[in-house]
């Protein structure tokens, strides 16, 4: 499966675009300096009941928006 497959499974699944989940993560503070990716895996497990896979296709666009190292 292609990362932009995840990305619209994702959407989907849950009814929210990816890019919205990456703005809602930054707003609750999942994206400062420093932060580990676990708080927001857990976070978008909890939040919307994503597997880790697919928690982990937003953390990669998180990545790649140089939000988390």
């Amino acid at each position: 499966m292609t990362f932009q497959a995840y990305l619209n499974n994702i959407e989907k699944q849950t009814g929210v675009n990816p890019e919205e989940m990456v703005k809602q993560a930054v707003n609750r503070g999942l994206t400062k300096p420093g932060a580990k990716s676990r708080p927001a895996i857990d976070w978008l497990m909890a939040e919307y009941s994503l597997s880790n896979a697919y928690a982990m296709a937003i953390i990669r666009l998180m990545r790649d928006k140089k939000l988390l190292d």
